[in-house]
């Protein structure tokens, strides 16, 4: 069975990223197992600000905002029937989506070709830009 990490931030761009896939590949969609992935930069300050608000808050504050950028995504693809596996890590959104792929062992990484804070102006993202450099599985790019 296929094993998919699809990368979500929220975006309009990873809402066409799902879309393309429910509509232009739904056999491979079918038989694939689907995990969605948000990645959550670090609070400014590090332990610092840990260490004041107390690591339980900081924790709650990743899952929160985690949550709120996947849930579109978990809806569409239960919508349509599928099952889906969500994450929330912490870290530099492109480095961790690709090592969290290779530890899980996935062997496709499916996102959008521009993110939240991406510029019209720019060709890739820059998130997407450093995933596709750092992979070594394939990356499928939605523009």
């Amino acid at each position: 069975m296929l094993k998919l990490l699809v990368a979500v931030d929220g975006s309009e761009h990873t809402a066409r990223t799902l879309d393309h896939l429910l509509q232009k590949l739904p056999d491979v969609v079918q038989s694939a197992e689907i995990h969605l992935l948000n990645v959550q930069p670090p609070l400014p300050g590090g332990g610092h600000v840990s260490a004041m608000l107390g690591h339980e808050r900081v924790k709650q504050h990743h899952h929160d905002e985690g949550m709120a950028a996947l849930q579109p995504a978990i809806q569409k693809l239960q919508a349509a029937g599928l099952k889906v596996v969500h994450h929330i890590v912490v870290g530099e959104p492109g480095p961790t989506i690709v090592e969290f792929a290779r530890q899980k062992g996935f062997d496709q990484i499916v996102m959008g070709s521009h993110g939240i804070g991406a510029s019209a102006s720019l060709i890739l993202g820059s998130v997407t830009l450093k995933v596709v450099q750092l992979a070594t599985i394939p990356v499928l790019l939605v523009k």
